[in-house]
């Protein structure tokens, strides 16, 4: 069976600021761009035999940019949803509760179209993606390539690994970068991670 590869979004003004970026749709800066184009030398070396997108524009832009025309729009595969916390930094969210950490302490309830959601239901939906691309994997050549979000992918990793949701915290990733899971002797593991092009 071939790798899976994920690929986080290019930049966007919210990310570059720090902001909790779940379902607002925000796009990609220029720099966004120019990260996701510099992406294409790591992807396009592979052969590819599918690819699933975040239904986000940023993400969806990425994939078209490093030339990943034919993905399949997954919503479960969008960003943690960060509810009363949407678009609010770190930062700022710690001024209220010091020592907030997402992974941990999790999010306040937010409007009825995005309420929140707990690194439990985000490990869940990373579950279902999992099984789809170990679905594809299974009935087609070359890897797979998931193109989504920094927090989602995160959690993602720490399903890939069996570990429980909140330990994507573990797993550091910029915009822009690409990391890949494989396998040694039957068991998941981390062949490359947060890998961006050099200059």
């Amino acid at each position: 069976m071939g790798d899976l590869f994920l690929v986080r979004h290019g930049e966007t003004e919210w990310s570059r600021s720090g902001r909790h970026t779940g379902r607002t749709d925000v796009p990609l800066t220029e720099r966004g761009r120019e990260e996701a184009r510099a992406v294409v030398p790591l992807i396009r070396s592979h052969r590819i035999g599918a690819v699933f997108v975040s239904p986000s524009q940023r993400a969806r832009e990425t994939a078209e940019l490093i030339g990943l025309h034919d993905a399949h729009t997954d919503p479960d595969l969008m960003e943690w949803d960060y509810g009363g916390y949407e678009g609010i930094t770190t930062v700022a969210i710690q001024r209220e509760r010091p020592g907030w950490f997402l992974f941990t302490d999790g999010v306040t309830a937010g409007p009825p179209d995005h309420p929140g959601e707990t690194a439990e239901q985000v490990g869940e939906r990373a579950d279902r993606v999992l099984a789809k691309a170990d679905a594809a994997l299974a009935n087609t050549e070359g890897c797979v390539v998931l193109v989504s979000h920094g927090h989602f992918l995160r959690v993602l990793t720490a399903r890939r690994l069996g570990l429980p949701p909140c330990d994507g915290a573990l797993f550091q990733l910029a915009t822009g970068a690409v990391c890949r899971l494989g396998t040694e002797h039957g068991r998941p593991v981390i062949a490359g991670w947060n890998v961006r092009p050099g200059p």
